[in-house]
């Protein structure tokens, strides 16, 4: 039966012996949700979930396949027997919910952060050519070394298929190991791994042809290349379409999976995750030159966070299957709710990077701003009903308090929420006006659709006071009342031309010809508010305190927003503080040196200092007698991740 809106989306598709229920791809993400290298509770939690969510295939996160692999503390291993287990019993769980389940097996090669202990690794790639963006020189892989790492391969998908598991996926993309045989300018090889065209696929080749050898023909091999590694080192479309074509012509590859991007520098990277700066789909273009050269399946992953996206590129013939990880990061249950023709309801990803990725980088376990049992399965996957209904108010609609109204709401409370402005959203108003950030907004979209859900009365324009709250009467409180802009004490503030992010935002401030933005918090504001001006004509130094612009944020996001600030010409002043300032000059302090930083000829000073809380409540509240509980910023100002976890949390407790 065709479904009714997404007739691609939802139609069976078979890859090799596999047979899938729809063309839903969770792909290989990193979790940090191992057990000590193995998969665990939590990590058979987290892929369950979008298992019973409706997802067709999931593959798990790359695993290395020999000892010489490790490329971050802590890794996914699959080259001893030690991984067969919890792979049967992943396997045995997805299974359950009619989705498939592939591996991926990882070497990378020179893309290296740092051994298990710390210390800094030895790496192994086709040829000594550094890499620009972790500066690792690596060794050339001895004859013998590359062989050993071919059977490691071959033992590893052994192990996968003794598991129960679908198949796996050889990760050639963004510049790791496999890539590297392949690229010219990496492979400088002048034996039978390098040197002509056939030479530089033959480690490929090769790798597949031992998977295979030590499987069995029904056994899923895909392949998983960067369609345009977009990196000044990287292969480009037409190489790329070359190289799949003669991989799938030796038969032991049963699809392409086609990404973007390559590890190797700092500008490719972005596109491992790409930000919201990306479009939307963008890597489809990729795919579809590949898939018509190609008569094996492709799969394409790349920005598609909405089933309508997904189903415009298979129907255009563009990819066989999609990948959409981060939409079932953000809402696990996507592929159902689309299914049920409840599309409106989906809790659609805003490629803000920030708790997905992000966490990853830094080292925890993933999650997402909108969706905080997203990598808390174990501990939030089931809330339970209200034992007995009560009363909450909720003051305050931004992203916190209207999570906590909706979570709250749904377990049968009656909530009200109370917002004394307009409109709903609070600061993520703010956000979406800055240049490529207006798909931010949409975390206001989803929660006000959750609260709608899930009953929550709303009222508007209205400022709640103490004598209010007693005339309500509310079993609890939940205060959400969020921050104000922090306009911190320096000589020259008033006789200065002074305003803050807020106001230019908002159009309340009338900005000079020449600016300097004080951005303390380093974070996505200060980039922002600097884009903004520069791209109305303003000359704009952006003075930071800390090391680099974005210190704070996901280093994708921040390092797009860098480039940009680049092309528009902005005199980025890292490691300053905020002096003083007069009618033509700021004065800053350098934060290491002491000595000082001075900005001539400057007609505004713009603020971007972080936030003050706002929170008259807490106190008249707890000497009430009543219930309070405070989240996101009028607790302390932070982000929107903070404000919905807490608001989540609050939720589960009243």
């Amino acid at each position: 039966m065709t479904h009714e809106n997404f007739p691609h989306l939802f139609s069976p598709f078979q890859v090799n012996a596999l047979n899938l229920k729809n063309r839903i791809i969770s792909t290989g993400h990193e979790t940090h949700l191992n057990d000590h290298g193995k998969i665990g509770d939590r990590m058979v939690a987290y892929h369950e979930a979008r298992a019973r969510g409706g997802a067709g295939l999931i593959m798990t996160e790359v695993a290395l396949v020999h000892p010489g692999a490790v490329f971050v503390a802590d890794p996914i291993r699959v080259d001893t027997d030690d991984c067969i287990p919890g792979y049967k019993r992943l396997a045995d769980v997805l299974h359950g919910y009619d989705c498939g389940l592939i591996s991926q097996l990882f070497h990378p090669g020179r893309e290296i952060v740092a051994t298990e202990d710390g210390t800094a690794p030895v790496s192994y790639s086709a040829s000594p050519v550094p890499n620009e963006r972790f500066h690792v020189l690596p060794r050339p892989m001895p004859t013998w070394l590359v062989e050993e790492v071919i059977e490691y391969y071959g033992n590893a998908g052994a192990r996968m298929r003794e598991a129960g598991v679908d198949g796996v996926e050889i990760v050639g993309s963004h510049g790791y190991l496999p890539a590297q045989f392949l690229n010219p300018g990496v492979n400088l090889r002048e034996d039978q791994y390098g040197g002509s065209f056939e030479n530089r696929l033959r480690f490929v080749r090769e790798v597949a042809a031992n998977i295979r050898a030590k499987t069995d023909i029904g056994f899923v091999i895909g392949m998983r290349l960067s369609g345009n590694e977009i990196s000044a080192d990287g292969l480009g479309v037409d190489d790329m379409v070359e190289i799949c074509d003669a991989l799938a012509s030796d038969g032991d590859l049963d699809y392409m999976s086609v990404v973007g991007g390559s590890s190797s520098t700092l500008a490719g990277s972005i596109h491992i995750v790409p930000p919201m700066s990306e479009d939307t789909g963008y890597t489809a273009p990729f795919a579809h030159a590949i898939k018509q050269r190609i008569d094996i399946p492709v799969f394409v992953t790349g920005r598609i966070n909405q089933p309508q996206i997904a189903e415009e590129i298979l129907s255009r013939g563009h990819a066989d299957m999609c990948g959409m990880t981060r939409a079932m990061i953000a809402d696990q249950d996507m592929p159902n709710k689309a299914f049920n023709n409840k599309a409106d309801d989906i809790r659609a990803c805003i490629g803000c990077n920030q708790a997905c990725i992000g966490h990853f980088h830094e080292g925890y376990p993933i999650s997402c701003i909108q969706n905080p049992v997203s990598g808390r399965e174990v501990r939030y996957g089931s809330v339970a009903p209200a034992a007995t209904p009560r009363n909450i108010v909720v003051v305050g609609g931004g992203p916190g308090g209207m999570k906590a109204a909706a979570v709250a709401a749904d377990r049968g409370h009656s909530v009200t929420l109370y917002e004394k402005s307009s409109q709903l959203g609070g600061q993520a108003l703010l956000a979406q006006l800055l240049p490529t950030r207006a798909e931010f907004g949409g975390i206001v979209t989803n929660l006000e659709q959750e609260m709608a859900l899930a009953g929550v009365s709303i009222k508007k324009n209205t400022t709640v006071d103490m004598e209010m709250i007693k005339a309500l009467n509310p079993d609890a409180v939940i205060l959400a009342t969020g921050a104000e802009p922090r306009w911190p004490a320096f000589e020259g503030r008033e006789s200065a031309h002074v305003v803050d992010a807020w106001q230019v935002l908002t159009n309340e401030a009338n900005v000079g010809g020449s600016v300097v933005v004080a951005d303390w918090r380093a974070d996505w504001i200060g980039i922002g508010i600097a884009e903004k001006l520069a791209q109305e004509g303003c000359r704009v130094r952006l003075a930071i305190n800390g090391y680099m612009p974005g210190q704070t944020i996901q280093m994708y996001v921040r390092d797009t927003g860098v480039g940009r600030l680049h092309k528009l010409g902005v005199e980025m002043i890292p490691y300053v503080r905020l002096f003083g300032a007069d009618e033509d000059t700021i004065y800053l302090q350098h934060t290491m040196s002491g000595e000082p930083v001075i900005c001539e000829e400057t007609d505004t000073l713009v603020l971007c200092q972080g936030h003050t809380p706002v929170n008259t409540l807490e106190d008249v509240v707890r000497d009430a007698g009543i219930e309070v509980h405070l989240i996101g910023d009028c607790l302390a100002p932070r982000t929107a991740e903070e404000a919905v976890l807490e608001g989540f949390r609050a939720g589960i407790t009243v």
